[in-house]
C-alpha cells in the first residue's frame, strides 16, 4: 500500500479528551474516530489491526473445537424474560420497541440467544460437546464510557457458549477454553495471567480473568513469579485429551493469583516475600461456568444415555478484540508511538522513500516494494513529499515492527537502512542481504 493513496490522518497533538496512552495514541494514529461518547469508527489502520487480531481468535477457537455462528445484535426481550434477567440487567442495557411496540433490545451478550439455538435443535446427549461462538457488536450503556475503546459503549466481542450433558463434560470444556485463551493471548505477544475472579452479572461458581501487567492497568493484581515464566502450549496441543488439557490447567491454575476482588490475604501471606507480584492488571478475557443457570429456564435440555431428560451444563466465554487492541498498546509502547507484535501490525514493514523523485531512490523502494508484496508480506510505502523528520515520526507513531529507509546516498551505494521498532537497533545493509534478515528472497 501506498502511503501516498492511503487514508492516515495522524494527529500531531495529543487530543485533550484522551486520558490514557492507548487513547492518545489510537486518535494520533489515525486508527479510529470519536463519533459520541463511547462509540468510534475504525479507520484503515485501526481496522486491519482488528481484522489480525480477531484472526487469531478465530484461529484458536477453532482448534479447541468452537464452531463460529453469527446471532443477531438486536434481540427479543421475551427471551431474556424467559431467563429472568430481562429487568434485572440493570440501566446498562438499551431497551427498544420495534414498529409494531414488540419489546426489544440492543444485546449486551448472548447466553439467551444461543440457548434459544440449541434447544431448538440438539435433543440427545450424542449431538455433545458443542460450544458455538461467534464475534459481534455488543451495546452496554455504560454511565460514564472513558479510556477510548478500553471501556466503550459499543464494541467488538468474541462470545463462546458451551453446552454438555453433566458438569465434568462442562469442566472439560471450560478445561478446553482455558488453554485457548493461553495460545490466543501468548500468538499476540501478551503474556496473560489467569486469575481467579468475581462472576459478575453473569453469574457462575467457577471463572477467571486473563489479565496482562501494565502500569495503566485499571485494578490491583496479585500473582506468583512463577506466572512470568511458565510455558504456553504449542500449536501441537491436542485438544481431544481431556486428561492433558486438565493437566495444563492445573499447572496454570497451582500458583497464586487472584484479582483484587478475590484476593485472599492469607493465602498470600504463604506466598514467599520474593515470589509476590502486585501490580496494575488489565482484563483481557473473562471465562464462566454457569451450568443450569441459563438451560433450566429457558428448558435447555437433552436426553441422556441414561433415557432421561437433563438440563445441559453450560459456560460462556468472552475476548474483546476492541478493547484488547487498547490492552495491547498500554503494554507495548514508547515515548513516540505504539509498538506492534509482528503477529497483529497492520502492516509488517514500513517502507520509507527519504528522497521521492531521486532516480535511484526511486528504483530501489520499487524493486522493495514488488520484493516484499511477492513474499506476502505487508508493506506500507511512504512515498510521500513529507520532510525527513515526519516521515519518521509517523513511522515511529503506527509502530510497525520494521522500517526500511532509503536515502539517497545509501541508495547510491545500494545499501538501505533498516530499523527495528522495538529494540530501536539499525543498521545498514546491502539490499540483498537487507530482504534475508526481513525473509524475503533477493
Amino acid at each position: 500500500m501506498r502511503l501516498s493513496r492511503y487514508f492516515l490522518p495522524i494527529l500531531k497533538e495529543n487530543p485533550r479528551e484522551a486520558d490514557i496512552v492507548s487513547h492518545r495514541l489510537m486518535l494520533r494514529a489515525g486508527m479510529i474516530r470519536q463519533q459520541g461518547a463511547g462509540s468510534f469508527s475504525w479507520l484503515p489502520l485501526g481496522k486491519r489491526v482488528l481484522d489480525k487480531v480477531c484472526r487469531i481468535v478465530r484461529e484458536e477457537q477453532d482448534r479447541a473445537g468452537a464452531l463460529e455462528i453469527l446471532m443477531p445484535t438486536i434481540q427479543s426481550a421475551d427471551l431474556w424474560r424467559e431467563s429472568g434477567r430481562y429487568d434485572d440487567y440493570g440501566k446498562e442495557m438499551l431497551r427498544i420497541k420495534d414498529r409494531h411496540e414488540r419489546d426489544m433490545l440492543f444485546g449486551p451478550t448472548n447466553e439467551e440467544m444461543v440457548t434459544e439455538i440449541f434447544r431448538s435443535y440438539v435433543k440427545s446427549y450424542k449431538d455433545l460437546p458443542l460450544n458455538l461462538y461467534h464475534i459481534q457488536w455488543k451495546f452496554r450503556d455504560e454511565v460514564r464510557p472513558r479510556f477510548g475503546v478500553m471501556r466503550s459503549r459499543e464494541f467488538l466481542m468474541k462470545d463462546a457458549y458451551s453446552f454438555d450433558l453433566d458438569y465434568e463434560g462442562a469442566k472439560a470444556a471450560y478445561n478446553r477454553m482455558f488453554v485457548s485463551y493461553l495460545r490466543t493471548f501468548t500468538r499476540m505477544g501478551l503474556q496473560a495471567i489467569p486469575m481467579r475472579a468475581d462472576t459478575g452479572p453473569i453469574g457462575g461458581d467457577l471463572s477467571h480473568e486473563f489479565i496482562i501487567l501494565a502500569d495503566t492497568g485499571e485494578s490491583q493484581v496479585f500473582c506468583h513469579r512463577d506466572y512470568l515464566s511458565l510455558p504456553v502450549p504449542g500449536a501441537d496441543v491436542d485438544f481431544a485429551n481431556d486428561g492433558e488439557i486438565g493437566g495444563i490447567v492445573q499447572r496454570w491454575t497451582t500458583p497464586y493469583a487472584a484479582t483484587e476482588e478475590m484476593h485472599d490475604e492469607a493465602a498470600w501471606d504463604a506466598v514467599p516475600e520474593a515470589d509476590k507480584v502486585s501490580a496494575r492488571g488489565i482484563e483481557v478475557g473473562h471465562i464462566f461456568h454457569f451450568g443450569e443457570k441459563y438451560s433450566k429456564p429457558m428448558g435447555a435440555k437433552v436426553t441422556g444415555p441414561d433415557g432421561k431428560e437433563h438440563f445441559v451444563s453450560m459456560g460462556s466465554y468472552g475476548i474483546g478484540p476492541s478493547r484488547l487492541i487498547a490492552a495491547i498498546i498500554e503494554a507495548s509502547h514508547d515515548e513516540n508511538g505504539i509498538i506492534w507484535p509482528e503477529s497483529i501490525a497492520p502492516f509488517d514493514i514500513g517502507l520509507i522513500n527519504m528522497k521521492v523523485g531521486d532516480a535511484e531512490c526511486d528504483r530501489i523502494c520499487a524493486e522493495l516494494y514488488a520484493a516484499f508484496e511477492a513474499a506476502g508480506k505487508d508493506v506500507l510505502y511512504d512515498d510521500t513529499d513529507q520532510r525527513a523528520g515526519g516521515k519518521f515520526a509517523t513511522a515511529d507513531l503506527i509502530g510497525l515492527p520494521w522500517q526500511v529507509i532509503v536515502g539517497p546516498r545509501g541508495a547510491a551505494a545500494g545499501e538501505v537502512e533498516l530499523k527495528n521498532r522495538k529494540s530501536g537497533e539499525r543498521v545498514t545493509l546491502p539490499v540483498a542481504e537487507a530482504l534475508g534478515k526481513l525473509g524475503v528472497a533477493a
